[in-house]
């Protein structure tokens, strides 16, 4: 199998609660992403505006047709770090920034290889003619306490420790975080978002919303449900097809970062 594109629709949207829009968004033939900031002051309008502009330089750099696969998915890897040094330099700079933070799941596809790369709770998806994955694993409190088997899953609506990350950009360093590999095939269908679409609709529900459609009617669907449901937060939707000929190349950011 030769070079596969991601064709891409997406759509950043404030919600029916939150005053601003702190989620931000990349989107591009080969590097997708999905950051969600946190911080008052509009703090975390910046930190992931600050992420999502690091992944889209870098983007630039990665796709470079005289780059090796293995320096590109090092480059990949290490973009975290990066992004924790530019956060603790902006709020070294700026104390009103102090103590913003930022989720980022990104998917970077080489040939047929797909590396994820994921902090906090947003997530990706895959779907695959009928089967219907989540890859990401949320950094979250409620996810460490399913792992261990202390909790089910009709606990997690009213556990008080549903929203607490176990692990966010801040500037302040991070545990390593390993890059999950997998093998794309055409027609395969991913789904990037953050929690505000996660936190409100179902697995199953979301499923039922990406299938049968184009990407455009897919991103609306989604969007539009979490608005039923009151969207208590920024909403932010990737969806990327996997496909053999190229579409727009050009690198898109959304939301905060837009």
């Amino acid at each position: 199998m030769g070079q596969l594109y991601f064709a891409t629709a997406a759509r950043s949207a404030v919600g029916l609660v939150r005053k601003g829009n702190e989620d931000s968004a990349l989107t591009s033939l080969h590097v997708i992403a999905v950051a969600d900031g946190m911080g008052g002051h509009a703090a975390g309008e910046v930190a992931s505006k600050i992420a999502i502009n690091s992944l889209a330089e870098l983007t630039s750099v990665i796709t470079h047709p005289d780059i090796d696969s293995d320096s590109a998915d090092d480059l990949f890897g290490q973009s975290l770090h990066t992004i924790d040094t530019q956060l603790k330099s902006a709020a070294d700079e700026n104390p009103e920034l102090s103590g913003m933070g930022t989720t980022l799941t990104s998917l970077f596809l080489s040939q047929e290889k797909i590396a994820l790369l994921h902090i906090g709770d947003s997530r990706a998806y895959r779907l695959r003619a009928n089967s219907f994955e989540q890859l990401s694993l949320d950094h979250t409190v409620i996810q460490e306490l399913l792992s261990q088997g202390a909790i089910s899953e009709a606990d997690i609506a009213t556990h008080p420790q549903r929203s607490v990350l176990t692990q966010v950009l801040m500037g302040d360093g991070i545990t390593h975080a390993p890059l999950l590999i997998l093998e794309g095939k055409v027609k395969d269908r991913y789904l990037v978002c953050s929690d505000g679409l996660s936190s409100v609709l179902t697995e199953k529900e979301i499923k039922s919303l990406i299938k049968g459609k184009n990407r455009k009617e897919a991103v609306d669907a989604l969007v539009d449900a979490t608005y039923i449901n009151g969207a208590p937060d920024n909403v932010t939707v990737i969806i990327a097809d996997l496909v053999e000929i190229s579409e727009d190349s050009s690198i898109l950011t959304l939301g905060a970062a837009q």
